[in-house]
């Protein structure tokens, strides 16, 4: 008989860390894809400054590092002292010299003007309380000419998403993601992070929305104990859930998710918006 999940605490709490250690590995290998096409839009050189925002676990800013040696340094900058300090560690483990973390708020950044040659995020600019001044502060620390580069979750309506949150929402009912809360699908509506990019003065703007590769290595059942761990937007749907019905939903999940097993894994695969602009 499948258990009852445990609930997951806001962000940077303990129950968040440890599912983040637990499957960092496969968490890594699943969303390897997405890093390396938002590494590969961002075109970075050697010798570049980066700053990536909203780091989390260290991704891309990890990956960045390795790409703009010798010479270049990344400062990777998130809110949790926590998460920075598992990619701090990551870092280390990959003998990275030029990679340093900052705890800080994206809307108020600890940067002179004009201090960053290339400025990244990987899942968010979504998140950022007002995104509008969060990018006025990303256009101020930007070199004339400089880079910034996002990435971003499109529609609820794709096979990670409606596998799992979309069998709960089946099932309970009400709104999906709380009004007026964390909402990964702010800018999946095409055109909607080049707008706010426009407003806080950045030009050459462009966007794009790819479909790109998002496997996870092992089983349903591992991969729905991490989203139930890790996705924070979605627990007050998962907290509506009665003990009664879990049985039911989470039978209902690995039904969806066995969908797209192939060979041992589960190929989602991961609709993403893709938006750059320079100052």
């Amino acid at each position: 008989m499948a258990s009852t999940p445990e609930f997951n605490p806001p962000w940077g709490a303990s129950y968040r860390l440890i599912a983040a250690e637990k499957w960092k590995a496969k968490s890594a290998a699943m969303g390897r894809d997405v890093t390396q096409a938002l590494v590969e839009y961002a075109r970075p050189q050697p010798g570049m400054n980066v700053l990536d925002l909203a780091t989390g676990t260290g991704e891309p800013a990890i990956s960045l590092a390795s790409r703009v040696a010798p010479g270049g340094h990344v400062a990777a900058l998130d809110l949790s002292p926590e998460l920075l300090e598992i990619a701090a560690d990551r870092a280390r483990q990959r003998g990275l010299t030029n990679f340093t973390t900052q705890q800080a708020d994206a809307h108020n950044l600890p940067f002179a003007d004009a201090s960053f040659d290339l400025i990244t995020s990987r899942f968010g600019v979504m998140f950022f309380r007002d995104c509008a001044q969060a990018m006025r502060e990303a256009h101020r620390v930007l070199k004339p000419a400089a880079r910034a580069c996002f990435l971003a979750w499109g529609p609820f309506q794709q096979p990670y998403w409606s596998t799992m949150m979309g069998v709960v929402h089946a099932h309970v009912g009400g709104p999906i993601l709380t009004p007026g809360g964390l909402d990964p699908f702010r800018f999946a509506e095409p055109g909607s992070l080049s707008r706010v990019l426009h407003e806080a003065g950045f030009a050459e703007v462009a966007e794009e929305t790819r479909t790109l590769p998002w496997t996870w290595p092992g089983t349903p059942q591992e991969v729905w104990e991490q989203a139930q761990a890790v996705s924070t937007p979605f627990l007050p749907l998962l907290q509506r859930v009665p003990l009664e019905k879990w049985d039911e939903i989470n039978r209902a999940v690995y039904a969806a998710i066995e969908k797209y097993v192939v060979g041992g894994k589960i190929e989602f695969g991961a609709t993403v918006v893709l938006a750059s602009a320079a100052r």
